[in-house]
């Protein structure tokens, strides 16, 4: 299926651009967060009219991404779980629980969505998570999970 992108995308492309993808992601994705629109002749003339004013957006997106990720830059956030013996933990930390900690602690507001654990977090220990601010703009930060027991 055609349409035209509305925003950078990673890898996948740039505004304006026009590509082929599959229908699911295109219905599913895209155009339900009007990322993209169906590629018509008419929305093909309106993207070009618009595509000046959805380059500034974009901008914008960037600037506030640049500033995000430069209060998050080499942060470590700690987070306090329930764990067994063996430095296991009862359940796992998810992108939700990260999203909360970093508007509590640090007053940034990220989408769970943009948050990507390198890998699950199950265990005690300091974990790398890649937080996506922007499509050409991404932060490392490091999870570190400690016992509740410890600190009583």
């Amino acid at each position: 299926m055609k349409v035209i992108l509305l925003e950078n995308i990673r890898k996948v492309g740039s505004i304006g651009e026009i590509i082929d993808v599959k229908r699911g992601y295109a219905r599913n994705f895209l155009i339900s967060k009007k990322k993209a629109l169906f590629a018509s002749k008419e929305n093909i003339k309106e993207v070009e009219v618009i595509k000046n004013e959805l380059n500034k957006k974009d901008q914008e997106k960037k600037k506030q991404a640049k500033s995000i990720q430069e209060k998050i830059k080499n942060k470590v956030l700690e987070i306090k779980k329930l764990s067994t013996e063996n430095n296991e933990l009862y359940g796992s930390v998810k992108p939700t629980e990260i999203s909360q900690i970093l508007k509590d602690n640090e007053k940034i507001e990220i989408n769970p969505s943009l948050i990507q654990p390198i890998k699950e977090i199950k265990s005690l220990g300091d974990f790398k998570v890649i937080i996506n601010l922007h499509s050409e703009i991404q932060e490392q930060i490091v999870v570190k999970v400690i016992s509740q027991e410890e600190t009583k």
